[in-house]
């Protein structure tokens, strides 16, 4: 026998999509990190600041953004990024 409960009625959060724009100063946060691990870093860091200024875990990053971040490579990942 199962126990259902009460549904819970809540929205969706895709219903409450929120942009905004930063300036991220790329540099500081992949300050130490090898060549290689340039971009991939700092996309990871993005995405860790978009959830500390959002308070949200539902983040995506835009695929622009992707873009812009692996433009001129894996190692030379532009340093301050307005989005």
């Amino acid at each position: 026998m199962s126990n259902l409960g009460p549904k819970k009625k809540g929205r969706s959060a895709i219903n409450e999509v929120v942009t905004r724009e930063y300036t991220i100063n790329i540099h500081k946060r992949i300050h130490g990190v090898g060549f290689k691990k340039h971009a991939p870093r700092a996309l990871k860091e993005i995405w860790k600041f978009a959830m500390k200024e959002m308070g949200t875990p539902d983040v995506l990053i835009d695929t622009r953004l992707n873009k812009a971040i692996w433009a001129k490579g894996i190692r030379n990942v532009p340093y301050p990024l307005r989005w």
